[in-house]
Parts: structure tokens; sequence; C-alpha cells
């Protein structure tokens, strides 16, 4: 039995708040009873009823169904929606997803809402399906980063889950990433610094602990640093981060590094960036690594195609 997908409370408060956006700047308002569709109420008689079904023209991974059935619940509660195929499932061209019945001024004017955050959600579950199909013989984990949409952050991860991948810190407030910049300016603020590397891992796990109260992870709030070179990587082993993220480091590089760790750290997760796409992830995932993080996931994910087909009189 495939895993059920639902949308946590947060994640359906930012969902609802993304639909009523969509719908005003398509109708000009929040609510059907006040929205203006020019050409469907000049042309579509207000007592007309069908069925439309979401019909997929494409193989992949659907994701945007529980965010489609929470537009029709609140914008247009008096059409049914009848889902034939949940969030993670995999579909081919010609299936139907859902379908919707009722008024056919309603279902028009909430279609484009609804196959908007459909195509784009799928889109991404689709693609990091093919990511992690690619490394499934391994124990590697395929995580997104914070390259999304703004506003669509939390649907964006969802979708992520959706086709098979991890999510990596929802955002700057729930875990520690010591990055080069932090480093950069670390270094140049303190002149007199003699391992910057060591120093940062220090002051940020000191911070988690006198922070704790107002983390949502409190004192477990992960501790990441990321490195670029080996001799950083060595440097900050023996502090034990949670997670060294290696930056655009060669297989070669990158194989060293999990050699390190296993001999002095076995218990430090190593994550792997940079450089990743479907023809050189599985390569990457040989070398030993625990995790690769790829913002292409959500920034360069293509829009699933799916259309919606009518079935005048059901």
């Amino acid at each position: 039995m495939s895993q059920k997908f639902t949308l946590d409370a947060d994640t359906a408060a930012d969902g609802l708040k993304l639909i009523e956006m969509a719908l005003a700047e398509d109708t000009g308002s929040t609510s059907l009873t006040t929205a203006v569709d020019c050409t469907t109420q000049s042309v579509i008689p207000p007592s007309a009823t069908a069925a439309a079904a979401l019909v997929s023209r494409q193989r992949g991974i659907v994701c945007g169904v529980e965010v489609a059935k929470l537009a029709i619940t609140n914008c247009a509660p008096g059409l049914v929606f009848d889902v034939t195929c949940q969030d993670g499932q995999s579909i081919a061209p010609g299936e139907t997803i859902a379908v919707l019945r009722g008024a056919a001024h309603q279902i028009l004017m909430m279609e484009r809402t609804c196959l908007n955050f459909l195509c784009r959600l799928s889109g991404i579950s689709t693609l990091t399906h093919a990511f992690a199909q690619k490394v499934a013989d391994t124990k590697v984990q395929i995580l997104d980063t914070r390259k999304t949409t703004p506003g669509y952050r939390r649907l964006e991860k969802y979708a992520v889950q959706c086709g098979g991948g991890t999510n990596h810190r929802m955002g700057l407030y729930d875990a520690v990433m010591i990055k080069d910049n932090h480093l950069a300016f670390y270094k140049a603020w303190n002149r007199g610094a003699v391992d910057a590397v060591a120093d940062a891992v220090e002051l940020a796990r000191q911070w988690i602990d006198d922070n704790q109260t107002r983390l949502p992870n409190g004192v477990d709030t992960i501790l990441q640093l990321e490195v670029d070179t080996l001799e950083q990587f060595e440097s900050a082993l023996p502090h034990r981060p949670d997670i060294v993220l290696l930056d655009n480091m060669s297989n070669d590089v990158l194989k060293s590094a999990v050699a390190i760790r296993n001999s002095v750290a076995p218990e430090v997760l190593l994550e792997a960036s940079g450089g990743v796409n479907l023809e050189t992830i599985s390569a990457i995932a040989q070398t030993g690594v625990d995790r690769i993080s790829i913002g292409a996931l959500t920034h360069s994910a293509i829009n699933f195609d799916i259309g919606l087909d009518w079935t005048i009189g059901e």
C-alpha cells in the first residue's frame, strides 16, 4: 500500500492564503459570489451543470490534489470533488486525477487555480521521483533546499516528499547551517581567529543550548556546516557538527571525505551538493555520502501537463 500524504496544519494554512491570492488575481475576488469571469458569465447559462475531469497528459507523480481539494472546500463548497488519484501516486497519460461536478460557472472559475497548483506541484514531485529512482539502490537521501518560490515553500517541500525526497530545513529559524558567507564574515570580523571553522561550530552549539526554549526543535536543533575543502572538513570533524555539507567537491574528494569521516567521526552525516543532475547523481551517491541536496528540485521543475475534459450531462 502506498504512503498517504496529507497537508499538515501549517502547510494547509499557507496553501489557503495562496489559493485566495490566486482566485483574486484571476477573478477579482476571493469569493465566487462576487467573482467576475467575463467569458463564462456572458456565454454559459447560470443554471448549467456538468462534470469535468482533471486528466493527466503525461506520466509522473501526482501532487496538489490535497491543495485542489482545499480550494474547492473553501471557495466552491457547492461543487463535488471526487478524487481518483491521491498525492504521491504514479499516473499515466489519459488517467483521471479527479472529477468536479456541479455548477458549470463554478467549475470554470476554479479550473485554472486548481490546475496551476496541480501542475506546479506535480512537476516537482515527478522530478524528485526521477532523482530518487537514480539512487534507489543506495542509502542516500534526496533533499530539497531553500531555493523555493516565495510563499510556496511548504507546498513545494510537500511536493518533494510526495516524489520520494526528504525535506531539508524549512527556513533560517529551525536549523543552524554555517555557510561560506558566514565563515568569510567571521574571519574578516575576527582577524585574530586561528580556526574560523572550529570557532563557528563551537559558537553555534553554545547558541543552540542558550536559546533552545525558543527554537522549534529545542536542544535537538540540527547544526550543519558547509565546507569546500578537505582542510576545512578535517578541522571541523573533531567538533562533531551533526551534518557536514561538502560543496562542489569532485567524486574522488567526496570518497576521501567519507573515508576520513568513517575513521574519525562516523556519527557525522555527510551531504553532497553542487553539480548534481540526473546524469551525475548516481556516481555521487556511490561515493558513500548520506545525503544529496538539489536546488533544482524546486527551482527548475517543469510544470506537469494536466488538462480539464468536460463530460456534459453527468
